[in-house]
């Protein structure tokens, strides 16, 4: 099969909040050999993607842009989808993916994309662009939707879920490295959550084999200044059958491989950014392998809540119990805990919010520092046109109080007016 033309390129904007989706969709590109002399653009701010884009098309006569996006970043996009198509008009293409778009695809069309690619991007993006060079027919192409030229929306149809051993995590080529997937789906459909309505609820896991590949790619590159962090829905279900019952013996044979990598300088981080830990698998086994293995000093686990009813109404699957014993637990083996929380959840009463606070206290008196978060209402979630008020006075005045002493921190309070702008949008569809 033909190269694509050096003629074509792709301009991603790589913003500090979505690096991880292009890692991988630039990485899965790089695997096909029709994308060998293909141009790929990353560009990090939002003037330099205005500006550049201006050189960018005098040496390329095919440009695609291509964005991956939270809803929170919604109203940003916006305005740079719009003030891109107002100064270049026609001459480029635009694709957007990510979870809003996955969640929200004709939302998403509206504001000005030319192609929504719908959950998992790895083998649509490659199959897309080609059809992009080749002017063929989109309706055959699996995981995209579209406005058809009869101004007919098109969704064509959920694509099958990928072998994380099929892609690599980052470009090697483009030298785009960072945290390394290492599963994909989870298990328990917490209401307010997208993973697995974009991701599916059954675990996949990237095999040993290949997480080795990719961090002896990372040794080689940074050698003992590597740092080695993990993108997984729950950092401790790594090789699990069904990402609940754990399998330590598997997850220990990861981390001594990586470490025999890696050796003693380099840093391995296990149950912090970018994945947390569910609070019923904190248990002493599971932190013995975060203190022979890993280098961070502290782990999150999300509570969310403090009351028992809003917890089942959230479908978390978990018990307030197990959120006091992983403090209790972690906090004797000596590391620090930070746990979140999230006001506001849909259902929540008052006698709710004096249980959360009245653990929030107990829990920072145990040592645990509160990370605090406002409910947001999220595109293909049960909760996506739940109302959003304001945070309670209750919650704030605990959470001040907290953070003045140093046993919180958090966003919520941007969160709270972002979570009425968006609650307002998933009700009318319309961005004001």
């Amino acid at each position: 099969m033909k190269n694509l033309s050096k003629d074509s390129a792709l301009v991603v904007y790589y913003y500090k909040n979505n690096i991880y989706s292009f890692n991988a969709l630039v990485g899965a590109l790089e695997t096909d050999s029709y994308f060998d002399d293909f141009n790929i653009y990353f560009i990090k701010k939002k003037d330099e993607l205005i500006y550049g884009l201006k050189d960018i098309i005098k040496n390329h006569k095919s440009i695609i842009v291509g964005f991956s996006f939270f809803t929170s970043q919604l109203w940003e996009i916006y305005d740079l989808i719009s003030l891109l198509k107002n100064k270049y008009k026609d001459s480029i293409l635009y694709i957007a993916g990510g979870p809003h778009a996955t969640g929200d695809p004709l939302g998403v069309l509206k504001l000005g994309f030319d192609f929504v690619v719908v959950g998992e991007g790895e083998e649509t993006i490659i199959e897309l662009l080609k059809k992009v060079d080749l002017g063929s027919d989109y309706e055959s192409l699996k995981g995209i939707a579209f406005i058809n030229d009869s101004n007919e929306y098109i969704f064509t149809g959920k694509r099958v879920a990928i072998d994380l051993d099929d892609y690599p995590p980052f470009p090697l080529k483009n030298q785009r490295f960072g945290a390394i997937e290492i599963t994909r789906g989870c298990p328990y459909v917490c209401y307010f959550c997208q993973t697995p309505y974009i991701s599916g609820t059954k675990p996949r896991h990237r095999s040993i084999e290949s997480i080795c590949k990719y961090i002896q790619i990372l040794y080689n590159h940074y050698g003992d200044l590597t740092d080695v962090r993990f993108i997984t829905p729950n950092a401790f279900s790594y090789g699990s059958l069904d990402g609940k019952v754990l399998n330590l013996t598997k997850l220990e044979n990861l981390l001594k491989k990586i470490r025999g990598i890696i050796g003693k300088k380099s840093r391995l981080f296990l149950g912090t950014f970018p994945s947390e830990v569910r609070p019923e698998h904190v248990t002493n086994n599971s932190l013995d392998l975060v203190l022979k293995y890993a280098d961070n000093d502290n782990i999150t686990i999300g509570a969310q809540s403090g009351s028992q009813r809003i917890l089942d109404l959230c479908h978390r699957d978990h018990t307030v119990e197990d959120i006091y014993n992983a403090v209790k637990l972690t906090v004797e083996h000596n590391l620090k805990i930070n746990v979140d929380f999230i006001f506001g959840l849909p259902g929540e009463n008052e006698e709710d919010i004096l249980l959360t606070i009245s653990m929030m206290r107990e829990l920072s008196n145990k040592g645990a520092r509160v990370h605090a978060h406002s409910f947001i209402p999220l595109p293909q979630t049960p909760f996506a046109k739940a109302p959003v008020n304001r945070v309670k006075d209750l919650y704030k005045k605990e959470i001040t109080k907290l953070i003045s002493k140093g046993f919180a921190f958090g966003d919520w309070k941007k969160q709270e007016k972002l979570a009425i702008k968006i609650a307002k949008y998933m009700k009318t569809m319309k961005l004001e």
